[in-house]
């Protein structure tokens, strides 16, 4: 009962940052942080309700269509923009990524204590299809690692310069 009175609260943020959005939006934070924001700890219940969905980014569609596919990417600026546009979504490939050597994460702990407010949350998760929602976000995630993956193999056999081949 309490996380239903609170929804109206948690939406509140996002309406007003919509009404103050500045004219150069910045892109979105990669699918794949490991750390949560204020925003996505404010809006857990939202999300366990499936009221808040993210949805899959356009590029990782794009790769669960054809994870190996080359049209279009014949030369190395090509193979670089493409590589450049999914580590914009998924974060840094392992051969640039640094770990922080953090254990606990403060987001990640407040996300789940916010997320235990509602009562039977795996069970409300799945009726309400954000359990759903999420496999097929982790599909397509790992449709674009394997994309990834696959450009810079073939960047590196065409010798093209970085992100378009392992660093």
């Amino acid at each position: 009962m309490i996380a239903i009175a609170l929804i109206p609260l948690l939406a509140t943020p996002r309406s007003v940052q919509a009404q103050t959005a500045s004219p150069s939006p910045k892109p979105p934070p990669p699918v794949t942080r490991a750390a949560p924001s204020v925003e996505d700890v404010a809006t857990t219940p939202l999300s366990d309700l499936n009221i808040r969905k993210k949805g899959v980014p356009d590029i990782l569609v794009r790769a669960q269509a054809a994870p190996y596919g080359l049209s279009g990417m014949s030369r190395c600026p090509a193979l670089q923009k493409e590589v450049r546009q999914l580590n914009a979504v998924l974060g840094e490939d392992v051969d640039a990524a640094r770990r922080s050597g953090r254990k606990v994460i403060p987001g990640k702990v407040a996300q789940d204590l916010v997320g235990g407010i509602l009562p039977f949350r795996g069970i409300v998760r799945e009726i309400s299809g954000a359990n759903a929602e999420n496999r097929a976000l982790q599909q397509a995630i790992y449709a674009g690692f394997a994309r990834r993956a696959f450009l810079k193999g073939v960047g590196l056999q065409k010798g093209c310069g970085y992100p378009a081949r392992p660093g």
